[in-house]
């Protein structure tokens, strides 16, 4: 038998098995009902229809918003009063131009005035927000934990010396600072807990004003109306040097937890995850400590103790732009702005008693705020403490 006769045999001998496969196959499918392969999703969720460039995008509305609210609330603000100056000329008063009255109206009595406003509470916000997720706690904020009290006294100090206005945010920025440090030592005892800094910020934010109210006692009736400002928290009679230096350091302060923003987002996820990623975490806590301390207290040198937007402004951000990011950062320094300026406002033009501090309007809106918090956070601990 040849060799080509033997391949024939056994293709032969396989014929039968392949017919027979063939017709239990059946017809081949058509071109269209072929299962496509599905596609390759990205390894990480960065496209326009993901949720964090939805959140980008959100972010970013609500900034422009923001943005446009706090230039009409400028506008009102320069413009409003007794002597009514039409908002567009009320920007040209402001950049020189128009009429020499209204010009030295705005420049000089009003432009002050509404610049420490958006300053103070740009800074106050953004230390607050910062407070809030370092101690991870919704409660903790400059004014609830004694850093503005301090920032006061050192304020009222220097007011006592007779000193250039000029200085008045470096004593600021120094009684802050004692009174964080005050904080941190009565707290150590016994371990560091959130409540434990609640409760001695409280403690020490009252013990601090009491000795403002014996400085201003024992203040000349001249200096006694100045220092008074400072308990109560307003804007009146800024001016320029003060809003200036003021404003420099609220600024740089701002930029520094900008650029920080990625330890603030490490410290997030926990000490030790944060040590596993290179990060040292108790010196990234006290290096942005540090810089809340540095905004609210010269926030607190420009206003006095203004309660309340540093507790209240980062929730609500938080609340209509999602997880914090740097924009939401940016968002809440905008959001503190408007609110402190449009309180401001109120108190001028809206109120129907006249003469009252900016800090009225701002502790009546945060009061109920902190205690809806308080209750938040205790509803957990009742419920697991009631017997089933």
């Amino acid at each position: 038998m040849s060799d080509r006769t033997a391949r024939g045999g056994a293709g032969a001998a396989r014929e039968p098995g392949a017919a027979r496969t063939a017709q239990t196959a059946g017809p081949a499918p058509a071109a269209d009902t072929v299962p496509r392969a599905p596609r390759l999703r990205r390894p990480f969720p960065y496209g326009h229809g993901s949720a964090l460039a939805r959140q980008r995008r959100r972010t970013a509305l609500l900034s422009a918003a923001a943005t446009a609210l706090l230039a009409v609330l400028l506008a009102l603000g320069l413009g409003a009063g007794e002597v009514h100056v039409p908002p567009l000329d009320a920007l040209r008063a402001l950049l020189g131009l128009g009429d020499t009255a209204d010009v030295m109206l705005v420049q000089e009595l009003r432009a002050p005035r509404a610049a420490a406003a958006i300053v103070a509470g740009a800074g106050l916000a953004v230390a607050g927000a910062v407070m809030q997720r370092v101690l991870r706690n919704p409660l903790a904020s400059p004014d609830v934990v004694g850093v503005t009290g301090g920032a006061s006294l050192g304020a009222v100090a220097v007011l006592a010396t007779g000193a250039p206005a000029a200085l008045t945010p470096a004593g600021a920025l120094g009684g802050g600072t004692l009174a964080a440090l005050l904080l941190a030592a009565l707290s150590w005892r016994g371990g560091v807990t959130v409540t434990r800094i609640v409760l001695v910020g409280l403690a020490v934010q009252q013990g601090l004003a009491a000795v403002v109210n014996l400085f201003i006692v024992r203040f000349p009736a001249e200096l006694a109306a100045d220092a008074l400002q400072w308990t109560t928290g307003s804007v009146y009679g800024r001016t320029w040097t003060e809003t200036g230096t003021g404003g420099a350091l609220v600024l740089a302060g701002i930029v520094l937890v900008l650029a920080g923003h990625r330890r603030l987002a490490v410290l997030d996820l926990g000490d030790e995850s944060a040590g596993g990623l290179g990060l040292a975490p108790n010196a990234a806590r006290l290096q942005l400590l540090l810089l809340a301390v540095l905004l609210a207290s010269v926030a607190a040198a420009l206003t006095g103790p203004v309660g309340f937007v540093a507790l209240a402004v980062p929730h609500v951000v938080r609340f209509l732009a999602g997880p914090p990011t740097a924009g939401s950062l940016a968002l809440t320094a905008l959001g503190g702005a408007v609110l402190l300026l449009a309180s401001d406002l109120a108190v001028l033009h809206l109120l129907p008693v006249h003469g009252l501090p900016v800090g009225v309007v701002t502790a009546t809106l945060g009061a109920p705020w902190l205690l809806v918090l308080m209750l938040r956070r205790l509803k957990p601990a009742t419920a697991e403490s009631t017997p089933r």
